[in-house]
This record gives structure tokens, C-alpha cells and sequence, in this order.
């Protein structure tokens, strides 16, 4: 499948629907702490999408029953919203996703509960840096590489490794579009970035290997070593005057 390139109404489209999982995120933000469960917090997110006139991306999406993924501490990515409680000291990864108007936005990011350790801490503000890293090499001309390069070098150079094996991806009328965007890589290599490109770029870092299994519930990722993941993600288009962040809630 090739690379859409959007038009600029289409990308007006695309930050309408990015802006609402956005706002979400925000009141999940307020939200979060020890005792809420993380099916409370999907069926706040359910609410306020429709409540927006947008739909849940993810529920139904490969049979996936939930509006929100819900990764606590060792969970990467995927994680199905349930009674369990949050709990002083966790760490949550929510990835939220939307259509509205036939077109998606997804926005993830990583949120203590309460006061978390120093580590959880470092590892959090690392993957949120890394994920600027990235977005400042989203420009016309840089190849997408650069883009996973910057994330890895920020990554590494702190001590904390990349997952490989789940990539951020082109969106737009579909959830996942071509082009994947590992966040690893060499720089200079990959596909052109050009003015109409919409990426979803999304760093995961574990404080420990990289190496990560997929429980028997067939979705929820975990790290190998059962070290703490962090996961941020935005939205954005390539324009000609740099990097446009589809996933703001102002």
C-alpha cells in the first residue's frame, strides 16, 4: 500500500478527530489515581468521545472490546481495561484512538498514580522526550529513519532500550496506513517525508531489555523481564513549515 499524502483539508479533518482523543486524554489526566480502576477509565473515555460525536477506533478492531488500551508498569502495550485498581506508585499507559468523520486520530501517553519512584519518573520523562526528539526530524526532505533514529539515540543514551517489535504508522482514513515508523533505525535511510505524510509516532521504552512476550490473553504486551514500559504517542503531519501536531487538545 503506498503512502497517502493528505490534502490540507484533509488534515484539517484528521486534527479535528486527533484534538478529540486529545481532550480525553486531558480528563483522563485528572482522573487517574490509586483506587480507580482502569475500566472506569474506559468507560469515561467511551463517554466523552461520543459525547463528542466521535467513535471509539479501537473497539471492535480486531475484535478488541474496549475504547481505551490500558497498560499498567510492566505492560507495554495493550492492555485490556478491567476491575483491577490502580494503586499508589503504578504507572499507566493510556492509548486512545477515534474516528470522527471517517477519519482517525490516536494519542497515548504515560501517567503516574500518585507518587511514583524516581526510576518511573526518569523513565516516563525520557520516552516523552524521545517522542520530541522524533517529532523535530518529521520535516520535508528528512528521510523516516530519521525520525526512529533520533528516538532510539535519545533512548539508549539514557540507559533504557527500544521496543522493536511494535511500531508507530502512517493514519488517516484507516487507523494503521503505510508508512510503519520503527523507533529505531538509521538516519538518512527510509522512505522520503513529504508535505501530506500523517505519522503516528509512538516511542516505547522499557527500563529493562527490549524483549517482550504477549500474554494469553492474546493482547496485553508485556516486558520479558517484567520491568517498567512507558509509552507516549502523537499525531502529525508533515507541512512545509515542519512538524504540525495533530494531537493537541488547545
Amino acid at each position: 500500500m503506498a503512502i497517502m499524502l493528505r490534502s490540507p483539508e484533509e488534515v484539517e479533518k484528521l486534527r479535528a478527530s486527533n484534538r478529540a482523543v486529545a481532550l480525553v486524554m486531558k480528563e483522563l489526566r485528572k482522573v487517574v489515581k490509586a483506587g480507580v480502576t482502569t475500566l472506569e477509565l474506559d468507560a469515561l473515555a467511551e463517554k466523552l468521545l461520543l459525547d463528542m460525536g466521535a467513535k471509539p477506533a479501537f473497539k471492535g478492531y480486531r475484535g478488541y472490546r474496549h475504547t481505551i488500551c490500558a497498560s499498567v508498569n510492566e505492560e507495554v502495550v495493550h492492555g485490556i481495561p478491567s476491575k483491577r485498581k490502580l494503586k499508589e506508585g503504578d504507572i499507566i499507559s493510556i492509548d486512545i484512538g477515534a474516528k470522527l468523520n471517517g477519519y482517525y486520530g490516536d494519542h497515548a501517553a504515560t501517567l503516574p498514580v500518585g507518587q511514583v519512584s524516581g526510576a518511573a519518573r526518569r523513565l516516563i520523562r525520557c520516552c516523552e522526550q524521545a517522542l520530541v526528539r522524533g517529532i523535530e526530524k518529521a520535516r520535508s526532505g528528512n528521510r523516516l529513519f530519521d525520525i526512529s533514529h533520533a528516538i532510539q539515540a535519545h533512548a539508549e543514551e539514557a540507559g533504557f532500550s527500544v521496543v522493536r517489535a511494535y511500531v508507530g504508522h502512517g493514519i488517516g482514513t484507516n487507523l494503521h496506513e503505510e508508512p510503519q515508523v520503527p523507533n529505531f533505525g538509521d538516519p538518512g535511510t527510509g522512505p522520503e517525508l513529504k508535505p501530506g505524510m500523517v505519522l503516528a509516532i509512538e516511542p516505547m521504552l522499557n527500563a529493562g531489555v527490549a524483549d517482550v512476550k504477549v500474554l494469553g490473553d492474546e493482547w496485553t504486551v508485556v516486558t520479558a523481564d517484567s520491568k517498567l514500559s512507558a509509552h507516549f504517542e502523537h499525531t502529525l503531519a508533515i507541512s512545509d513549515d515542519g512538524p504540525d501536531v495533530l494531537s493537541l487538545a488547545s
